[in-house]
């Protein structure tokens, strides 16, 4: 299998005032292709920090990432958001939708970016397999929370990503209406062959990935399969 996504000996360290605050300490390991990987931990365990310095949002302060093949402290800002844009897709806790655009346009919004064609209409099939096709012309602020993180999820997908990283996906829906965006996640997930990289404090969602990482004090303290693996 490919590897997609690796970390060797990765630290992030603050400085705050005249100490420095180590957040994250000597993390390393890869995810492969085609997989599902959580981390989970309590708060302030780096869970957050670690998704950000994977997907090239931050830069770690020792070590080294790799992701599809490219090494992210070797590539400037531009490079960054190039790399991401044509192969990660994003949802978070708090759907992160432009307030001004409609749920159809917010889906379109990466797919316009790169320059594709027919950026309308697979929004719409997005959208539609969301079960949100009669909402497309609805804004945020007229969708409740679910159904926010169901057009999150549909532009998540929007652009084919190669690897998802989901921050608490369900941190801020009813326990009906996580259990409804799980389902989509994973349906989607596993009809497109993304990989996944889950930050959650959910231990039942956690364990429908095929792997879980847990944190504690900045540190790796478990790295195991889940049940999950051979589903």
């Amino acid at each position: 299998m490919e590897t997609i996504l690796s970390l060797n000996q990765v630290s992030k360290t603050y400085k705050s005032g005249s100490k420095l605050l180590t957040v994250l300490d000597d993390i390393t390991f890869s995810i492969e292709s085609g997989s599902s990987l959580s981390i989970v931990g309590p708060s302030g365990s780096g869970k957050t920090t670690l998704l950000g310095l994977c997907a090239g949002l931050d830069r770690c302060t020792t070590g080294s990432i790799e992701l599809h093949h490219q090494r992210l402290e070797s590539l400037d800002e531009d490079q960054l958001a190039s790399l991401r844009n044509q192969n990660v897709g994003f949802i978070f806790q708090n759907f992160q939708l432009l307030q001004t655009l409609t749920a159809l346009e917010n889906v379109m919004v990466p797919m316009e970016l790169r320059g594709e064609k027919g950026a309308k209409s697979r929004a719409n099939e997005l959208l539609e397999k969301v079960g949100l096709a009669d909402r497309r012309n609805h804004y945020p602020a007229q969708l409740s929370g679910g159904e926010q993180q169901r057009v999150a999820v549909a532009r998540a997908f929007c652009n084919r990503p190669r690897l998802l990283f989901a921050d608490e996906p369900t941190g801020n829906l009813d326990s009906e209406t996580s259990g409804t965006i799980i389902e989509l996640l994973f349906e989607l997930n596993r009809e497109a062959g993304t990989t996944m990289l889950l930050v959650t404090h959910d231990l039942e969602l956690a364990g429908k990935t095929h792997r879980i990482i847990r944190l504690k004090g900045g540190r790796v303290i478990s790295d195991s399969a889940t049940s999950a693996v051979n589903s």
